[in-house]
């Protein structure tokens, strides 16, 4: 039995090496050429074979750019792979940065203005080549492949789905995938480990709304974009009270509306930006067929016409079958005491593209304390001495759940 904990030591200054360079030189979206190029590296000096992944087709690019999001022509994933054979086990690591002003004052403080790795996934990275290195040590008692997943635009909520739709579960074809997420509110040294649903899916609706503009006196000589984009926001809001049972724990917030530019002028256009989570499929999926129904009665009531841009992330699903079989290799590597169920989680995560491909699980990973800045907060902070935790589940689950598959 290989002790991956212990051997994790000894690439410590390592795997913090990693993460903090990756902290110095944030990267946005999913076009991120420094931190390709930094993994890419780093995976040739482990001597572990790698290919980019990704393409961002142009109706996505300009979905986003529509939205307000920068152009991005490029999506730079990275796949690399320990082994050989079958079974195949995928492992994940986001790699994206956040647009925010970092306020930590570390020696590896973020040298770019206004991007910070506020979400950790500089961790995430550093913690998974810790691993590829661990693998690669012992890539002869390998009983099938590892795939390592380096994917950007985890904050856009499309960068796995874009690795997936260019092959990145394929060739080999994986049969499951291992995830970890840091929390710096979470008491370090425990991992949380749930089964079933974890994270709320994230349906975005973007409405561009556009009417006939007048003078502020001749009200009945106009279509009244501003009263239309206050009537949507009204009847929005109170859909899910009356169309979702009270247990789905549904949520529907505007987070923009924009329109006019003075007080006498009557605008011809305006926009409305909105988020509905939910965790419930079924729920959902009715809500989803809802929404864009409320909008094109409520635009058309007022005879505006419109246009929606939406975006969509599906949940995170912990199959509970691969939750159980690799639970007692994270209990090698965490202790039973330090093993937690924290419950579901209240934001939206795109391994949720994985889970809904292959039997997956996601555990998330204490790097702090109770009440101390949360993840995407400027004054976010993780004890570096878990790092080393990440990098042994990794290897661990991936070592053992290929072992127990060739004892089948």
């Amino acid at each position: 039995m290989i002790n991956f904990f212990e051997e994790a030591k000894n690439y410590e200054e390592q795997i913090i090496k990693d993460r903090r360079h990756l902290h110095k030189h944030p990267e946005i979206g999913f076009d991120l050429p420094q931190t390709q190029k930094y993994i890419q590296d780093r995976l040739d000096e482990m001597e572990i074979p790698y290919t980019s992944c990704g393409t961002v087709p142009d109706e996505v690019r300009e979905k986003y750019i529509k939205a307000g999001f920068s152009s991005q022509e490029n999506c730079t994933g990275v796949i690399a792979t320990i082994g050989h054979g079958t079974p195949c086990i995928l492992l994940r690591a986001d790699m994206d940065a956040l647009p925010i002003q970092e306020e930590v004052e570390v020696d590896f403080k973020s040298q770019l203005e206004n991007k910070m790795h506020a979400c950790g996934h500089d961790s995430h990275v550093a913690m998974l080549l810790g691993a590829a290195q661990l693998l690669k040590n012992h890539e002869e008692d390998l009983k099938g492949t590892v795939k390592l997943f380096f994917q950007p635009g985890e904050e856009w909520g499309f960068g796995s789905k874009l690795m997936i739709d260019d092959g990145a579960l394929e060739n080999p074809k994986v049969d499951v995938a291992f995830g970890i997420h840091i929390m710096p509110d979470q008491q370090a040294g425990t991992l949380s480990v749930s089964k079933g649903t974890l994270t709320q899916a994230m349906d975005t609706y973007i409405v561009d709304i556009k009417g006939n503009g007048g003078h502020s006196s001749q009200p009945h000589k106009t279509v009244d974009a501003n009263m239309i984009m206050n009537q949507l926001y009204t009847s929005l809001n109170l859909l899910f009270t009356r169309e979702a049972a009270p247990d789905q724990n549904v949520t529907f917030s505007i987070g923009a509306m924009n329109g006019g530019t003075v007080t006498n002028v009557i605008p011809d256009k305006a926009v409305l930006s909105g988020n509905m989570r939910s965790y419930d499929q079924k729920t959902r999926d009715y809500l989803c067929e809802r929404i864009p129904e409320m909008i094109d009665y409520v635009v058309k009531a007022w005879r505006g016409e419109y246009s929606i841009t939406d975006f969509h992330t599906p949940t995170t699903y912990n199959n509970p079958k691969f939750v159980d079989e690799i639970t007692p290799l994270l209990q090698e590597v965490m202790g039973d005491e330090n093993i937690v169920d924290n419950g579901v989680m209240s934001g939206s995560e795109d391994f949720s593209y994985i889970s809904q491909e292959v039997p997956s699980a996601f555990v998330v990973l204490g790097t702090g304390e109770e009440g101390a800045p949360p993840v995407h907060n400027p004054r976010m902070f993780q004890n570096e001495d878990i790092f080393k935790y990440g990098a042994a589940l990794h290897a661990n689950v991936a070592m053992g759940w290929l072992h127990s598959q060739s004892e089948n």
